[in-house]
């Protein structure tokens, strides 16, 4: 049973290991990915952070109004090894399997481009819009370094909807041991003034009781408040994608046919953990959603 005095000293120390996790992730905003030895630095610095993280598991997440745009950060410890983490991001056709764990991302397509493969997504604003309503983004996937000791993988589309572009998914990752990787993954795009100041009138009125996972304070009752605006709808985005990298990685574990659904079943239980966040719907929704993207897309072309 912790004194009065030893509860506070606690406290402090939780609060000090976060302050310095936030001063080394701004001192990484902006800075290329590039190496192992710059990952493993990195890790050793959250070390703190990862183990007492709020998130319930050891993950780090990090925020940032860009001079062009938003980019959010989630660094991470998984059970997976390094192996299969490369094997599990090669290829485009896996980054759309993981992609479309997504509740609004509906259809995922394939194609050769002139800057190499090209997978294309259809995106509606909200899971409940038919696909028709979607706007698509072409990434372009590359696997920039694939070492038994590091990996950097990425997609870049240059353009998508309502003045945005610049659009980059990253993952890199260096083995800790055996079976664990510390991952790092980043979500980020730019936007001109109009799309700027859309999205915050939407933030200001039909999403204004929508946060992120950044605590900025307390509110009169003692409960945590939370980061809004901008960052934190990069801090959602960026958390939903990072789960359903997570889902993808625990769907190895068991034989290929039963797959697609166990990561379906863990991308909504991983989401359902952060509620204040990221509920949107449930799970005999979710999962009829998908079920209706697989049947559209099976069926043959007319």
């Amino acid at each position: 049973m912790h004194t009065p005095s030893q509860a506070r000293i606690a406290r402090f120390r939780c609060w000090l290991c976060l302050a310095l996790c936030s001063v080394v992730l701004q001192a990484q905003a902006g800075l290329e990915a590039g190496s192992a030895q710059a990952l493993h630095a990195l890790h050793g610095k959250l070390a703190g952070g990862l183990a007492h993280s709020a998130l319930q598991r050891p993950i780090v997440l990090d925020s940032a109004e860009t001079d062009g745009g938003l980019q959010g950060d989630v660094y991470a410890v998984v059970d997976h090894s390094i192996d299969d983490v490369r094997r599990a991001l090669a290829s485009p056709s896996q980054w759309c399997d993981m992609l479309l764990l997504h509740v609004n991302n509906r259809r995922c397509r394939l194609a050769r481009g002139a800057e190499g493969d090209v997978l294309t997504l259809s995106v509606v604003p909200r899971y409940d819009k038919p696909i028709e309503q979607a706007f698509e983004l072409s990434f372009v996937h590359r696997v920039a370094q694939a070492s038994p000791d590091y990996l950097l993988v990425d997609l870049k589309a240059a353009s998508g909807p309502m003045g945005t572009g610049n659009y980059r998914v990253m993952v890199e990752g260096v083995p800790l041991d055996a079976n664990r990787t510390f991952l790092h993954f980043a979500y980020s795009y730019d936007h001109n003034m109009m799309a700027r100041l859309a999205t915050m009138a939407y933030l200001a009125t039909f999403g204004s009781d929508k946060v992120g996972f950044t605590k900025v304070g307390k509110q009169a009752g003692g409960e945590p408040e939370y980061i809004r605006g901008l960052r934190g709808l990069v801090e959602r985005n960026a958390m939903r994608y990072f789960l359903a990298l997570d889902a993808y990685l625990d769907g190895l574990a068991v034989p290929p046919a039963e797959r697609q659904d166990k990561r379906l079943q863990g991308w909504f239980e991983s989401i359902e953990r952060y509620p204040r966040q990221l509920h949107e719907i449930d799970l005999a929704t979710y999962l009829a959603v998908k079920r209706e993207d697989r049947q559209r897309d099976a069926a043959p072309a007319r």
